[in-house]
């Protein structure tokens, strides 16, 4: 959520950096709310004074033994005009929340202009894409030859956007995660944690899943409901929020392995052969809070530990920065990593990395104290795919394929394979 500070003091300026991040800005609606708002909080509070004027008065005519009964009908007035104000004053102030809860951040200064996904930059890329004298096969084909990639039972048991996977294939997921959840505890130095995989409102609306992607979510018929993560980025979070966080606590970094769960509202008839894009899949998230002036360095690190794993298994990637128009909600700053696939003959999203800023801590008012002052203040918050693990499994399939059909299992996997070294049918 945005600082209201910052629409009073420069709205016109604001309002431009919100158009190229897509979002239209509605000038008329909030100077109507406004102007409502100052209206009442200074009607309010002129009440507010007068009513503790006669209240004094009132005891100065009883301590002389004066008829203090009009008085006291016109506090008793003023205190049902009072409640009347604090109540129009209150819903306007719901009103304005909502309408700054819609708001995305603001980009970074670094980050390049641009309506779409045609703005955004490469920064780098690491590895050589392979080059072979046969005809790649994509992972849906690989994975269904060897036996263990069932879409129809899959699709049988949970409809489209759903995968099984079986035998050594199932297991070569496992490894995945393992071996990601193992390199960045125990070479990058995060707190492992187990999360649930519900949550409520508040903390999606924390994040910024909610309310804008709320056609986006799973969630219980309960009252009030709960819903399935998207990503563990929420309740990794949400581990700050409402709290003062000692500064020794910091930088914060934690690490989650769970599955994610996303309607896909947003992306109808994309991606819709094989694990690209499915309704359950899984991912090692990466969350840091940090001290503010702290956190593009951090922004920097956690990418590098992303681009570790990937470097660990061969994976050809790059790194791209997304333009204004193509970043998340909740983004001032994201560089997106890009797998190579060899079927597609491109690059393909494996994680994204993003710096908030103190976007998400002051919608969860999570906060620091800052010992030069003793004071507390917003601290910032960033997190990344550190990866994406389906997405993980297709890039070893696809780069390690050989004419066969049969897999080559990376080096760095084998330990977690009992060292098997290929997968054949």
């Amino acid at each position: 959520m945005l600082d209201p500070k910052s629409l009073r003091q420069d709205l016109d300026a604001l309002v431009e950096k919100l158009r190229w991040r897509g979002y239209e800005f509605d000038v008329e609606k909030y100077h109507e709310l406004e102007h409502r708002r100052k209206n009442l909080q200074e009607q309010t509070e002129e009440l507010q004074a007068r009513r503790n004027k006669i209240s004094r008065d009132i005891g100065i005519a009883k301590s002389r033994g004066d008829d203090a009964g009009d008085l006291m009908h016109e506090v008793s007035t003023l205190g049902d005009d009072i409640k009347f104000r604090s109540s129009a004053l209150s819903e306007v102030q719901l009103e304005l929340q909502a309408m700054l809860g819609e708001i995305p951040n603001l980009a970074h200064e670094s980050v390049p202009l641009g309506m779409n996904e045609e703005g955004n930059v490469e920064v780098r890329h690491w590895g050589m894409p392979r080059v072979s004298d046969f005809s790649f096969r994509d992972h849906v084909d690989l994975g269904e030859s060897l036996g263990m990639m069932d879409y129809g039972f899959a699709g049988k048991i949970a409809g489209s956007r759903f995968v099984v996977l079986k035998g050594v294939l199932a297991g070569l997921h496992r490894a995945l995660a393992q071996f990601m959840l193992d390199t960045h505890v125990r070479e990058h130095g995060y707190s492992e944690t187990n999360v649930p995989l519900l949550v409520n409102k508040g903390s999606l609306f924390g994040t910024g899943q909610l309310p804008k992607f709320e056609e986006d979510q799973f969630k219980t018929s309960e009252d009030p409901p709960l819903y399935l993560i998207p990503t563990a980025e929420v309740p990794l979070t949400n581990a700050v929020a409402g709290r003062i966080v000692e500064d020794a606590e910091l930088p914060m970094r934690l690490v989650a392995h769970t599955a994610c769960f996303r309607r896909e509202a947003g992306s109808y008839g994309r991606d819709t052969r094989g694990m690209i894009r499915q309704h359950q899949f899984e991912k090692v998230e990466l969350v840091h809070a940090v001290r503010p002036d702290e956190s593009y360095e951090s922004l920097e690190i956690m990418t590098g530990h992303a681009e570790t794993i990937l470097q660990k298994l061969g994976l050809p990637y790059r790194i791209i920065t997304l333009c204004t128009g193509d970043m998340g909600f909740a983004a001032s700053k994201t560089y997106d990593i890009e797998v190579w696939l060899p079927s597609q003959q491109l690059y393909r999203e494996i994680s994204s990395c993003s710096n908030t800023e103190d976007f998400q801590a002051r919608r969860m008012k999570a906060r620091w104290r800052n010992p030069e002052t003793g004071k507390p203040e917003l601290l910032h918050t960033l997190n990344g795919s550190g990866v994406a693990v389906g997405r993980a499994l297709i890039g070893v399939m696809e780069n390690y394929q050989n004419q066969d059909g049969s897999i080559e299992v990376p080096e760095v996997l084998r330990p977690y394979m009992h060292g098997l070294t290929r997968i054949s049918k």
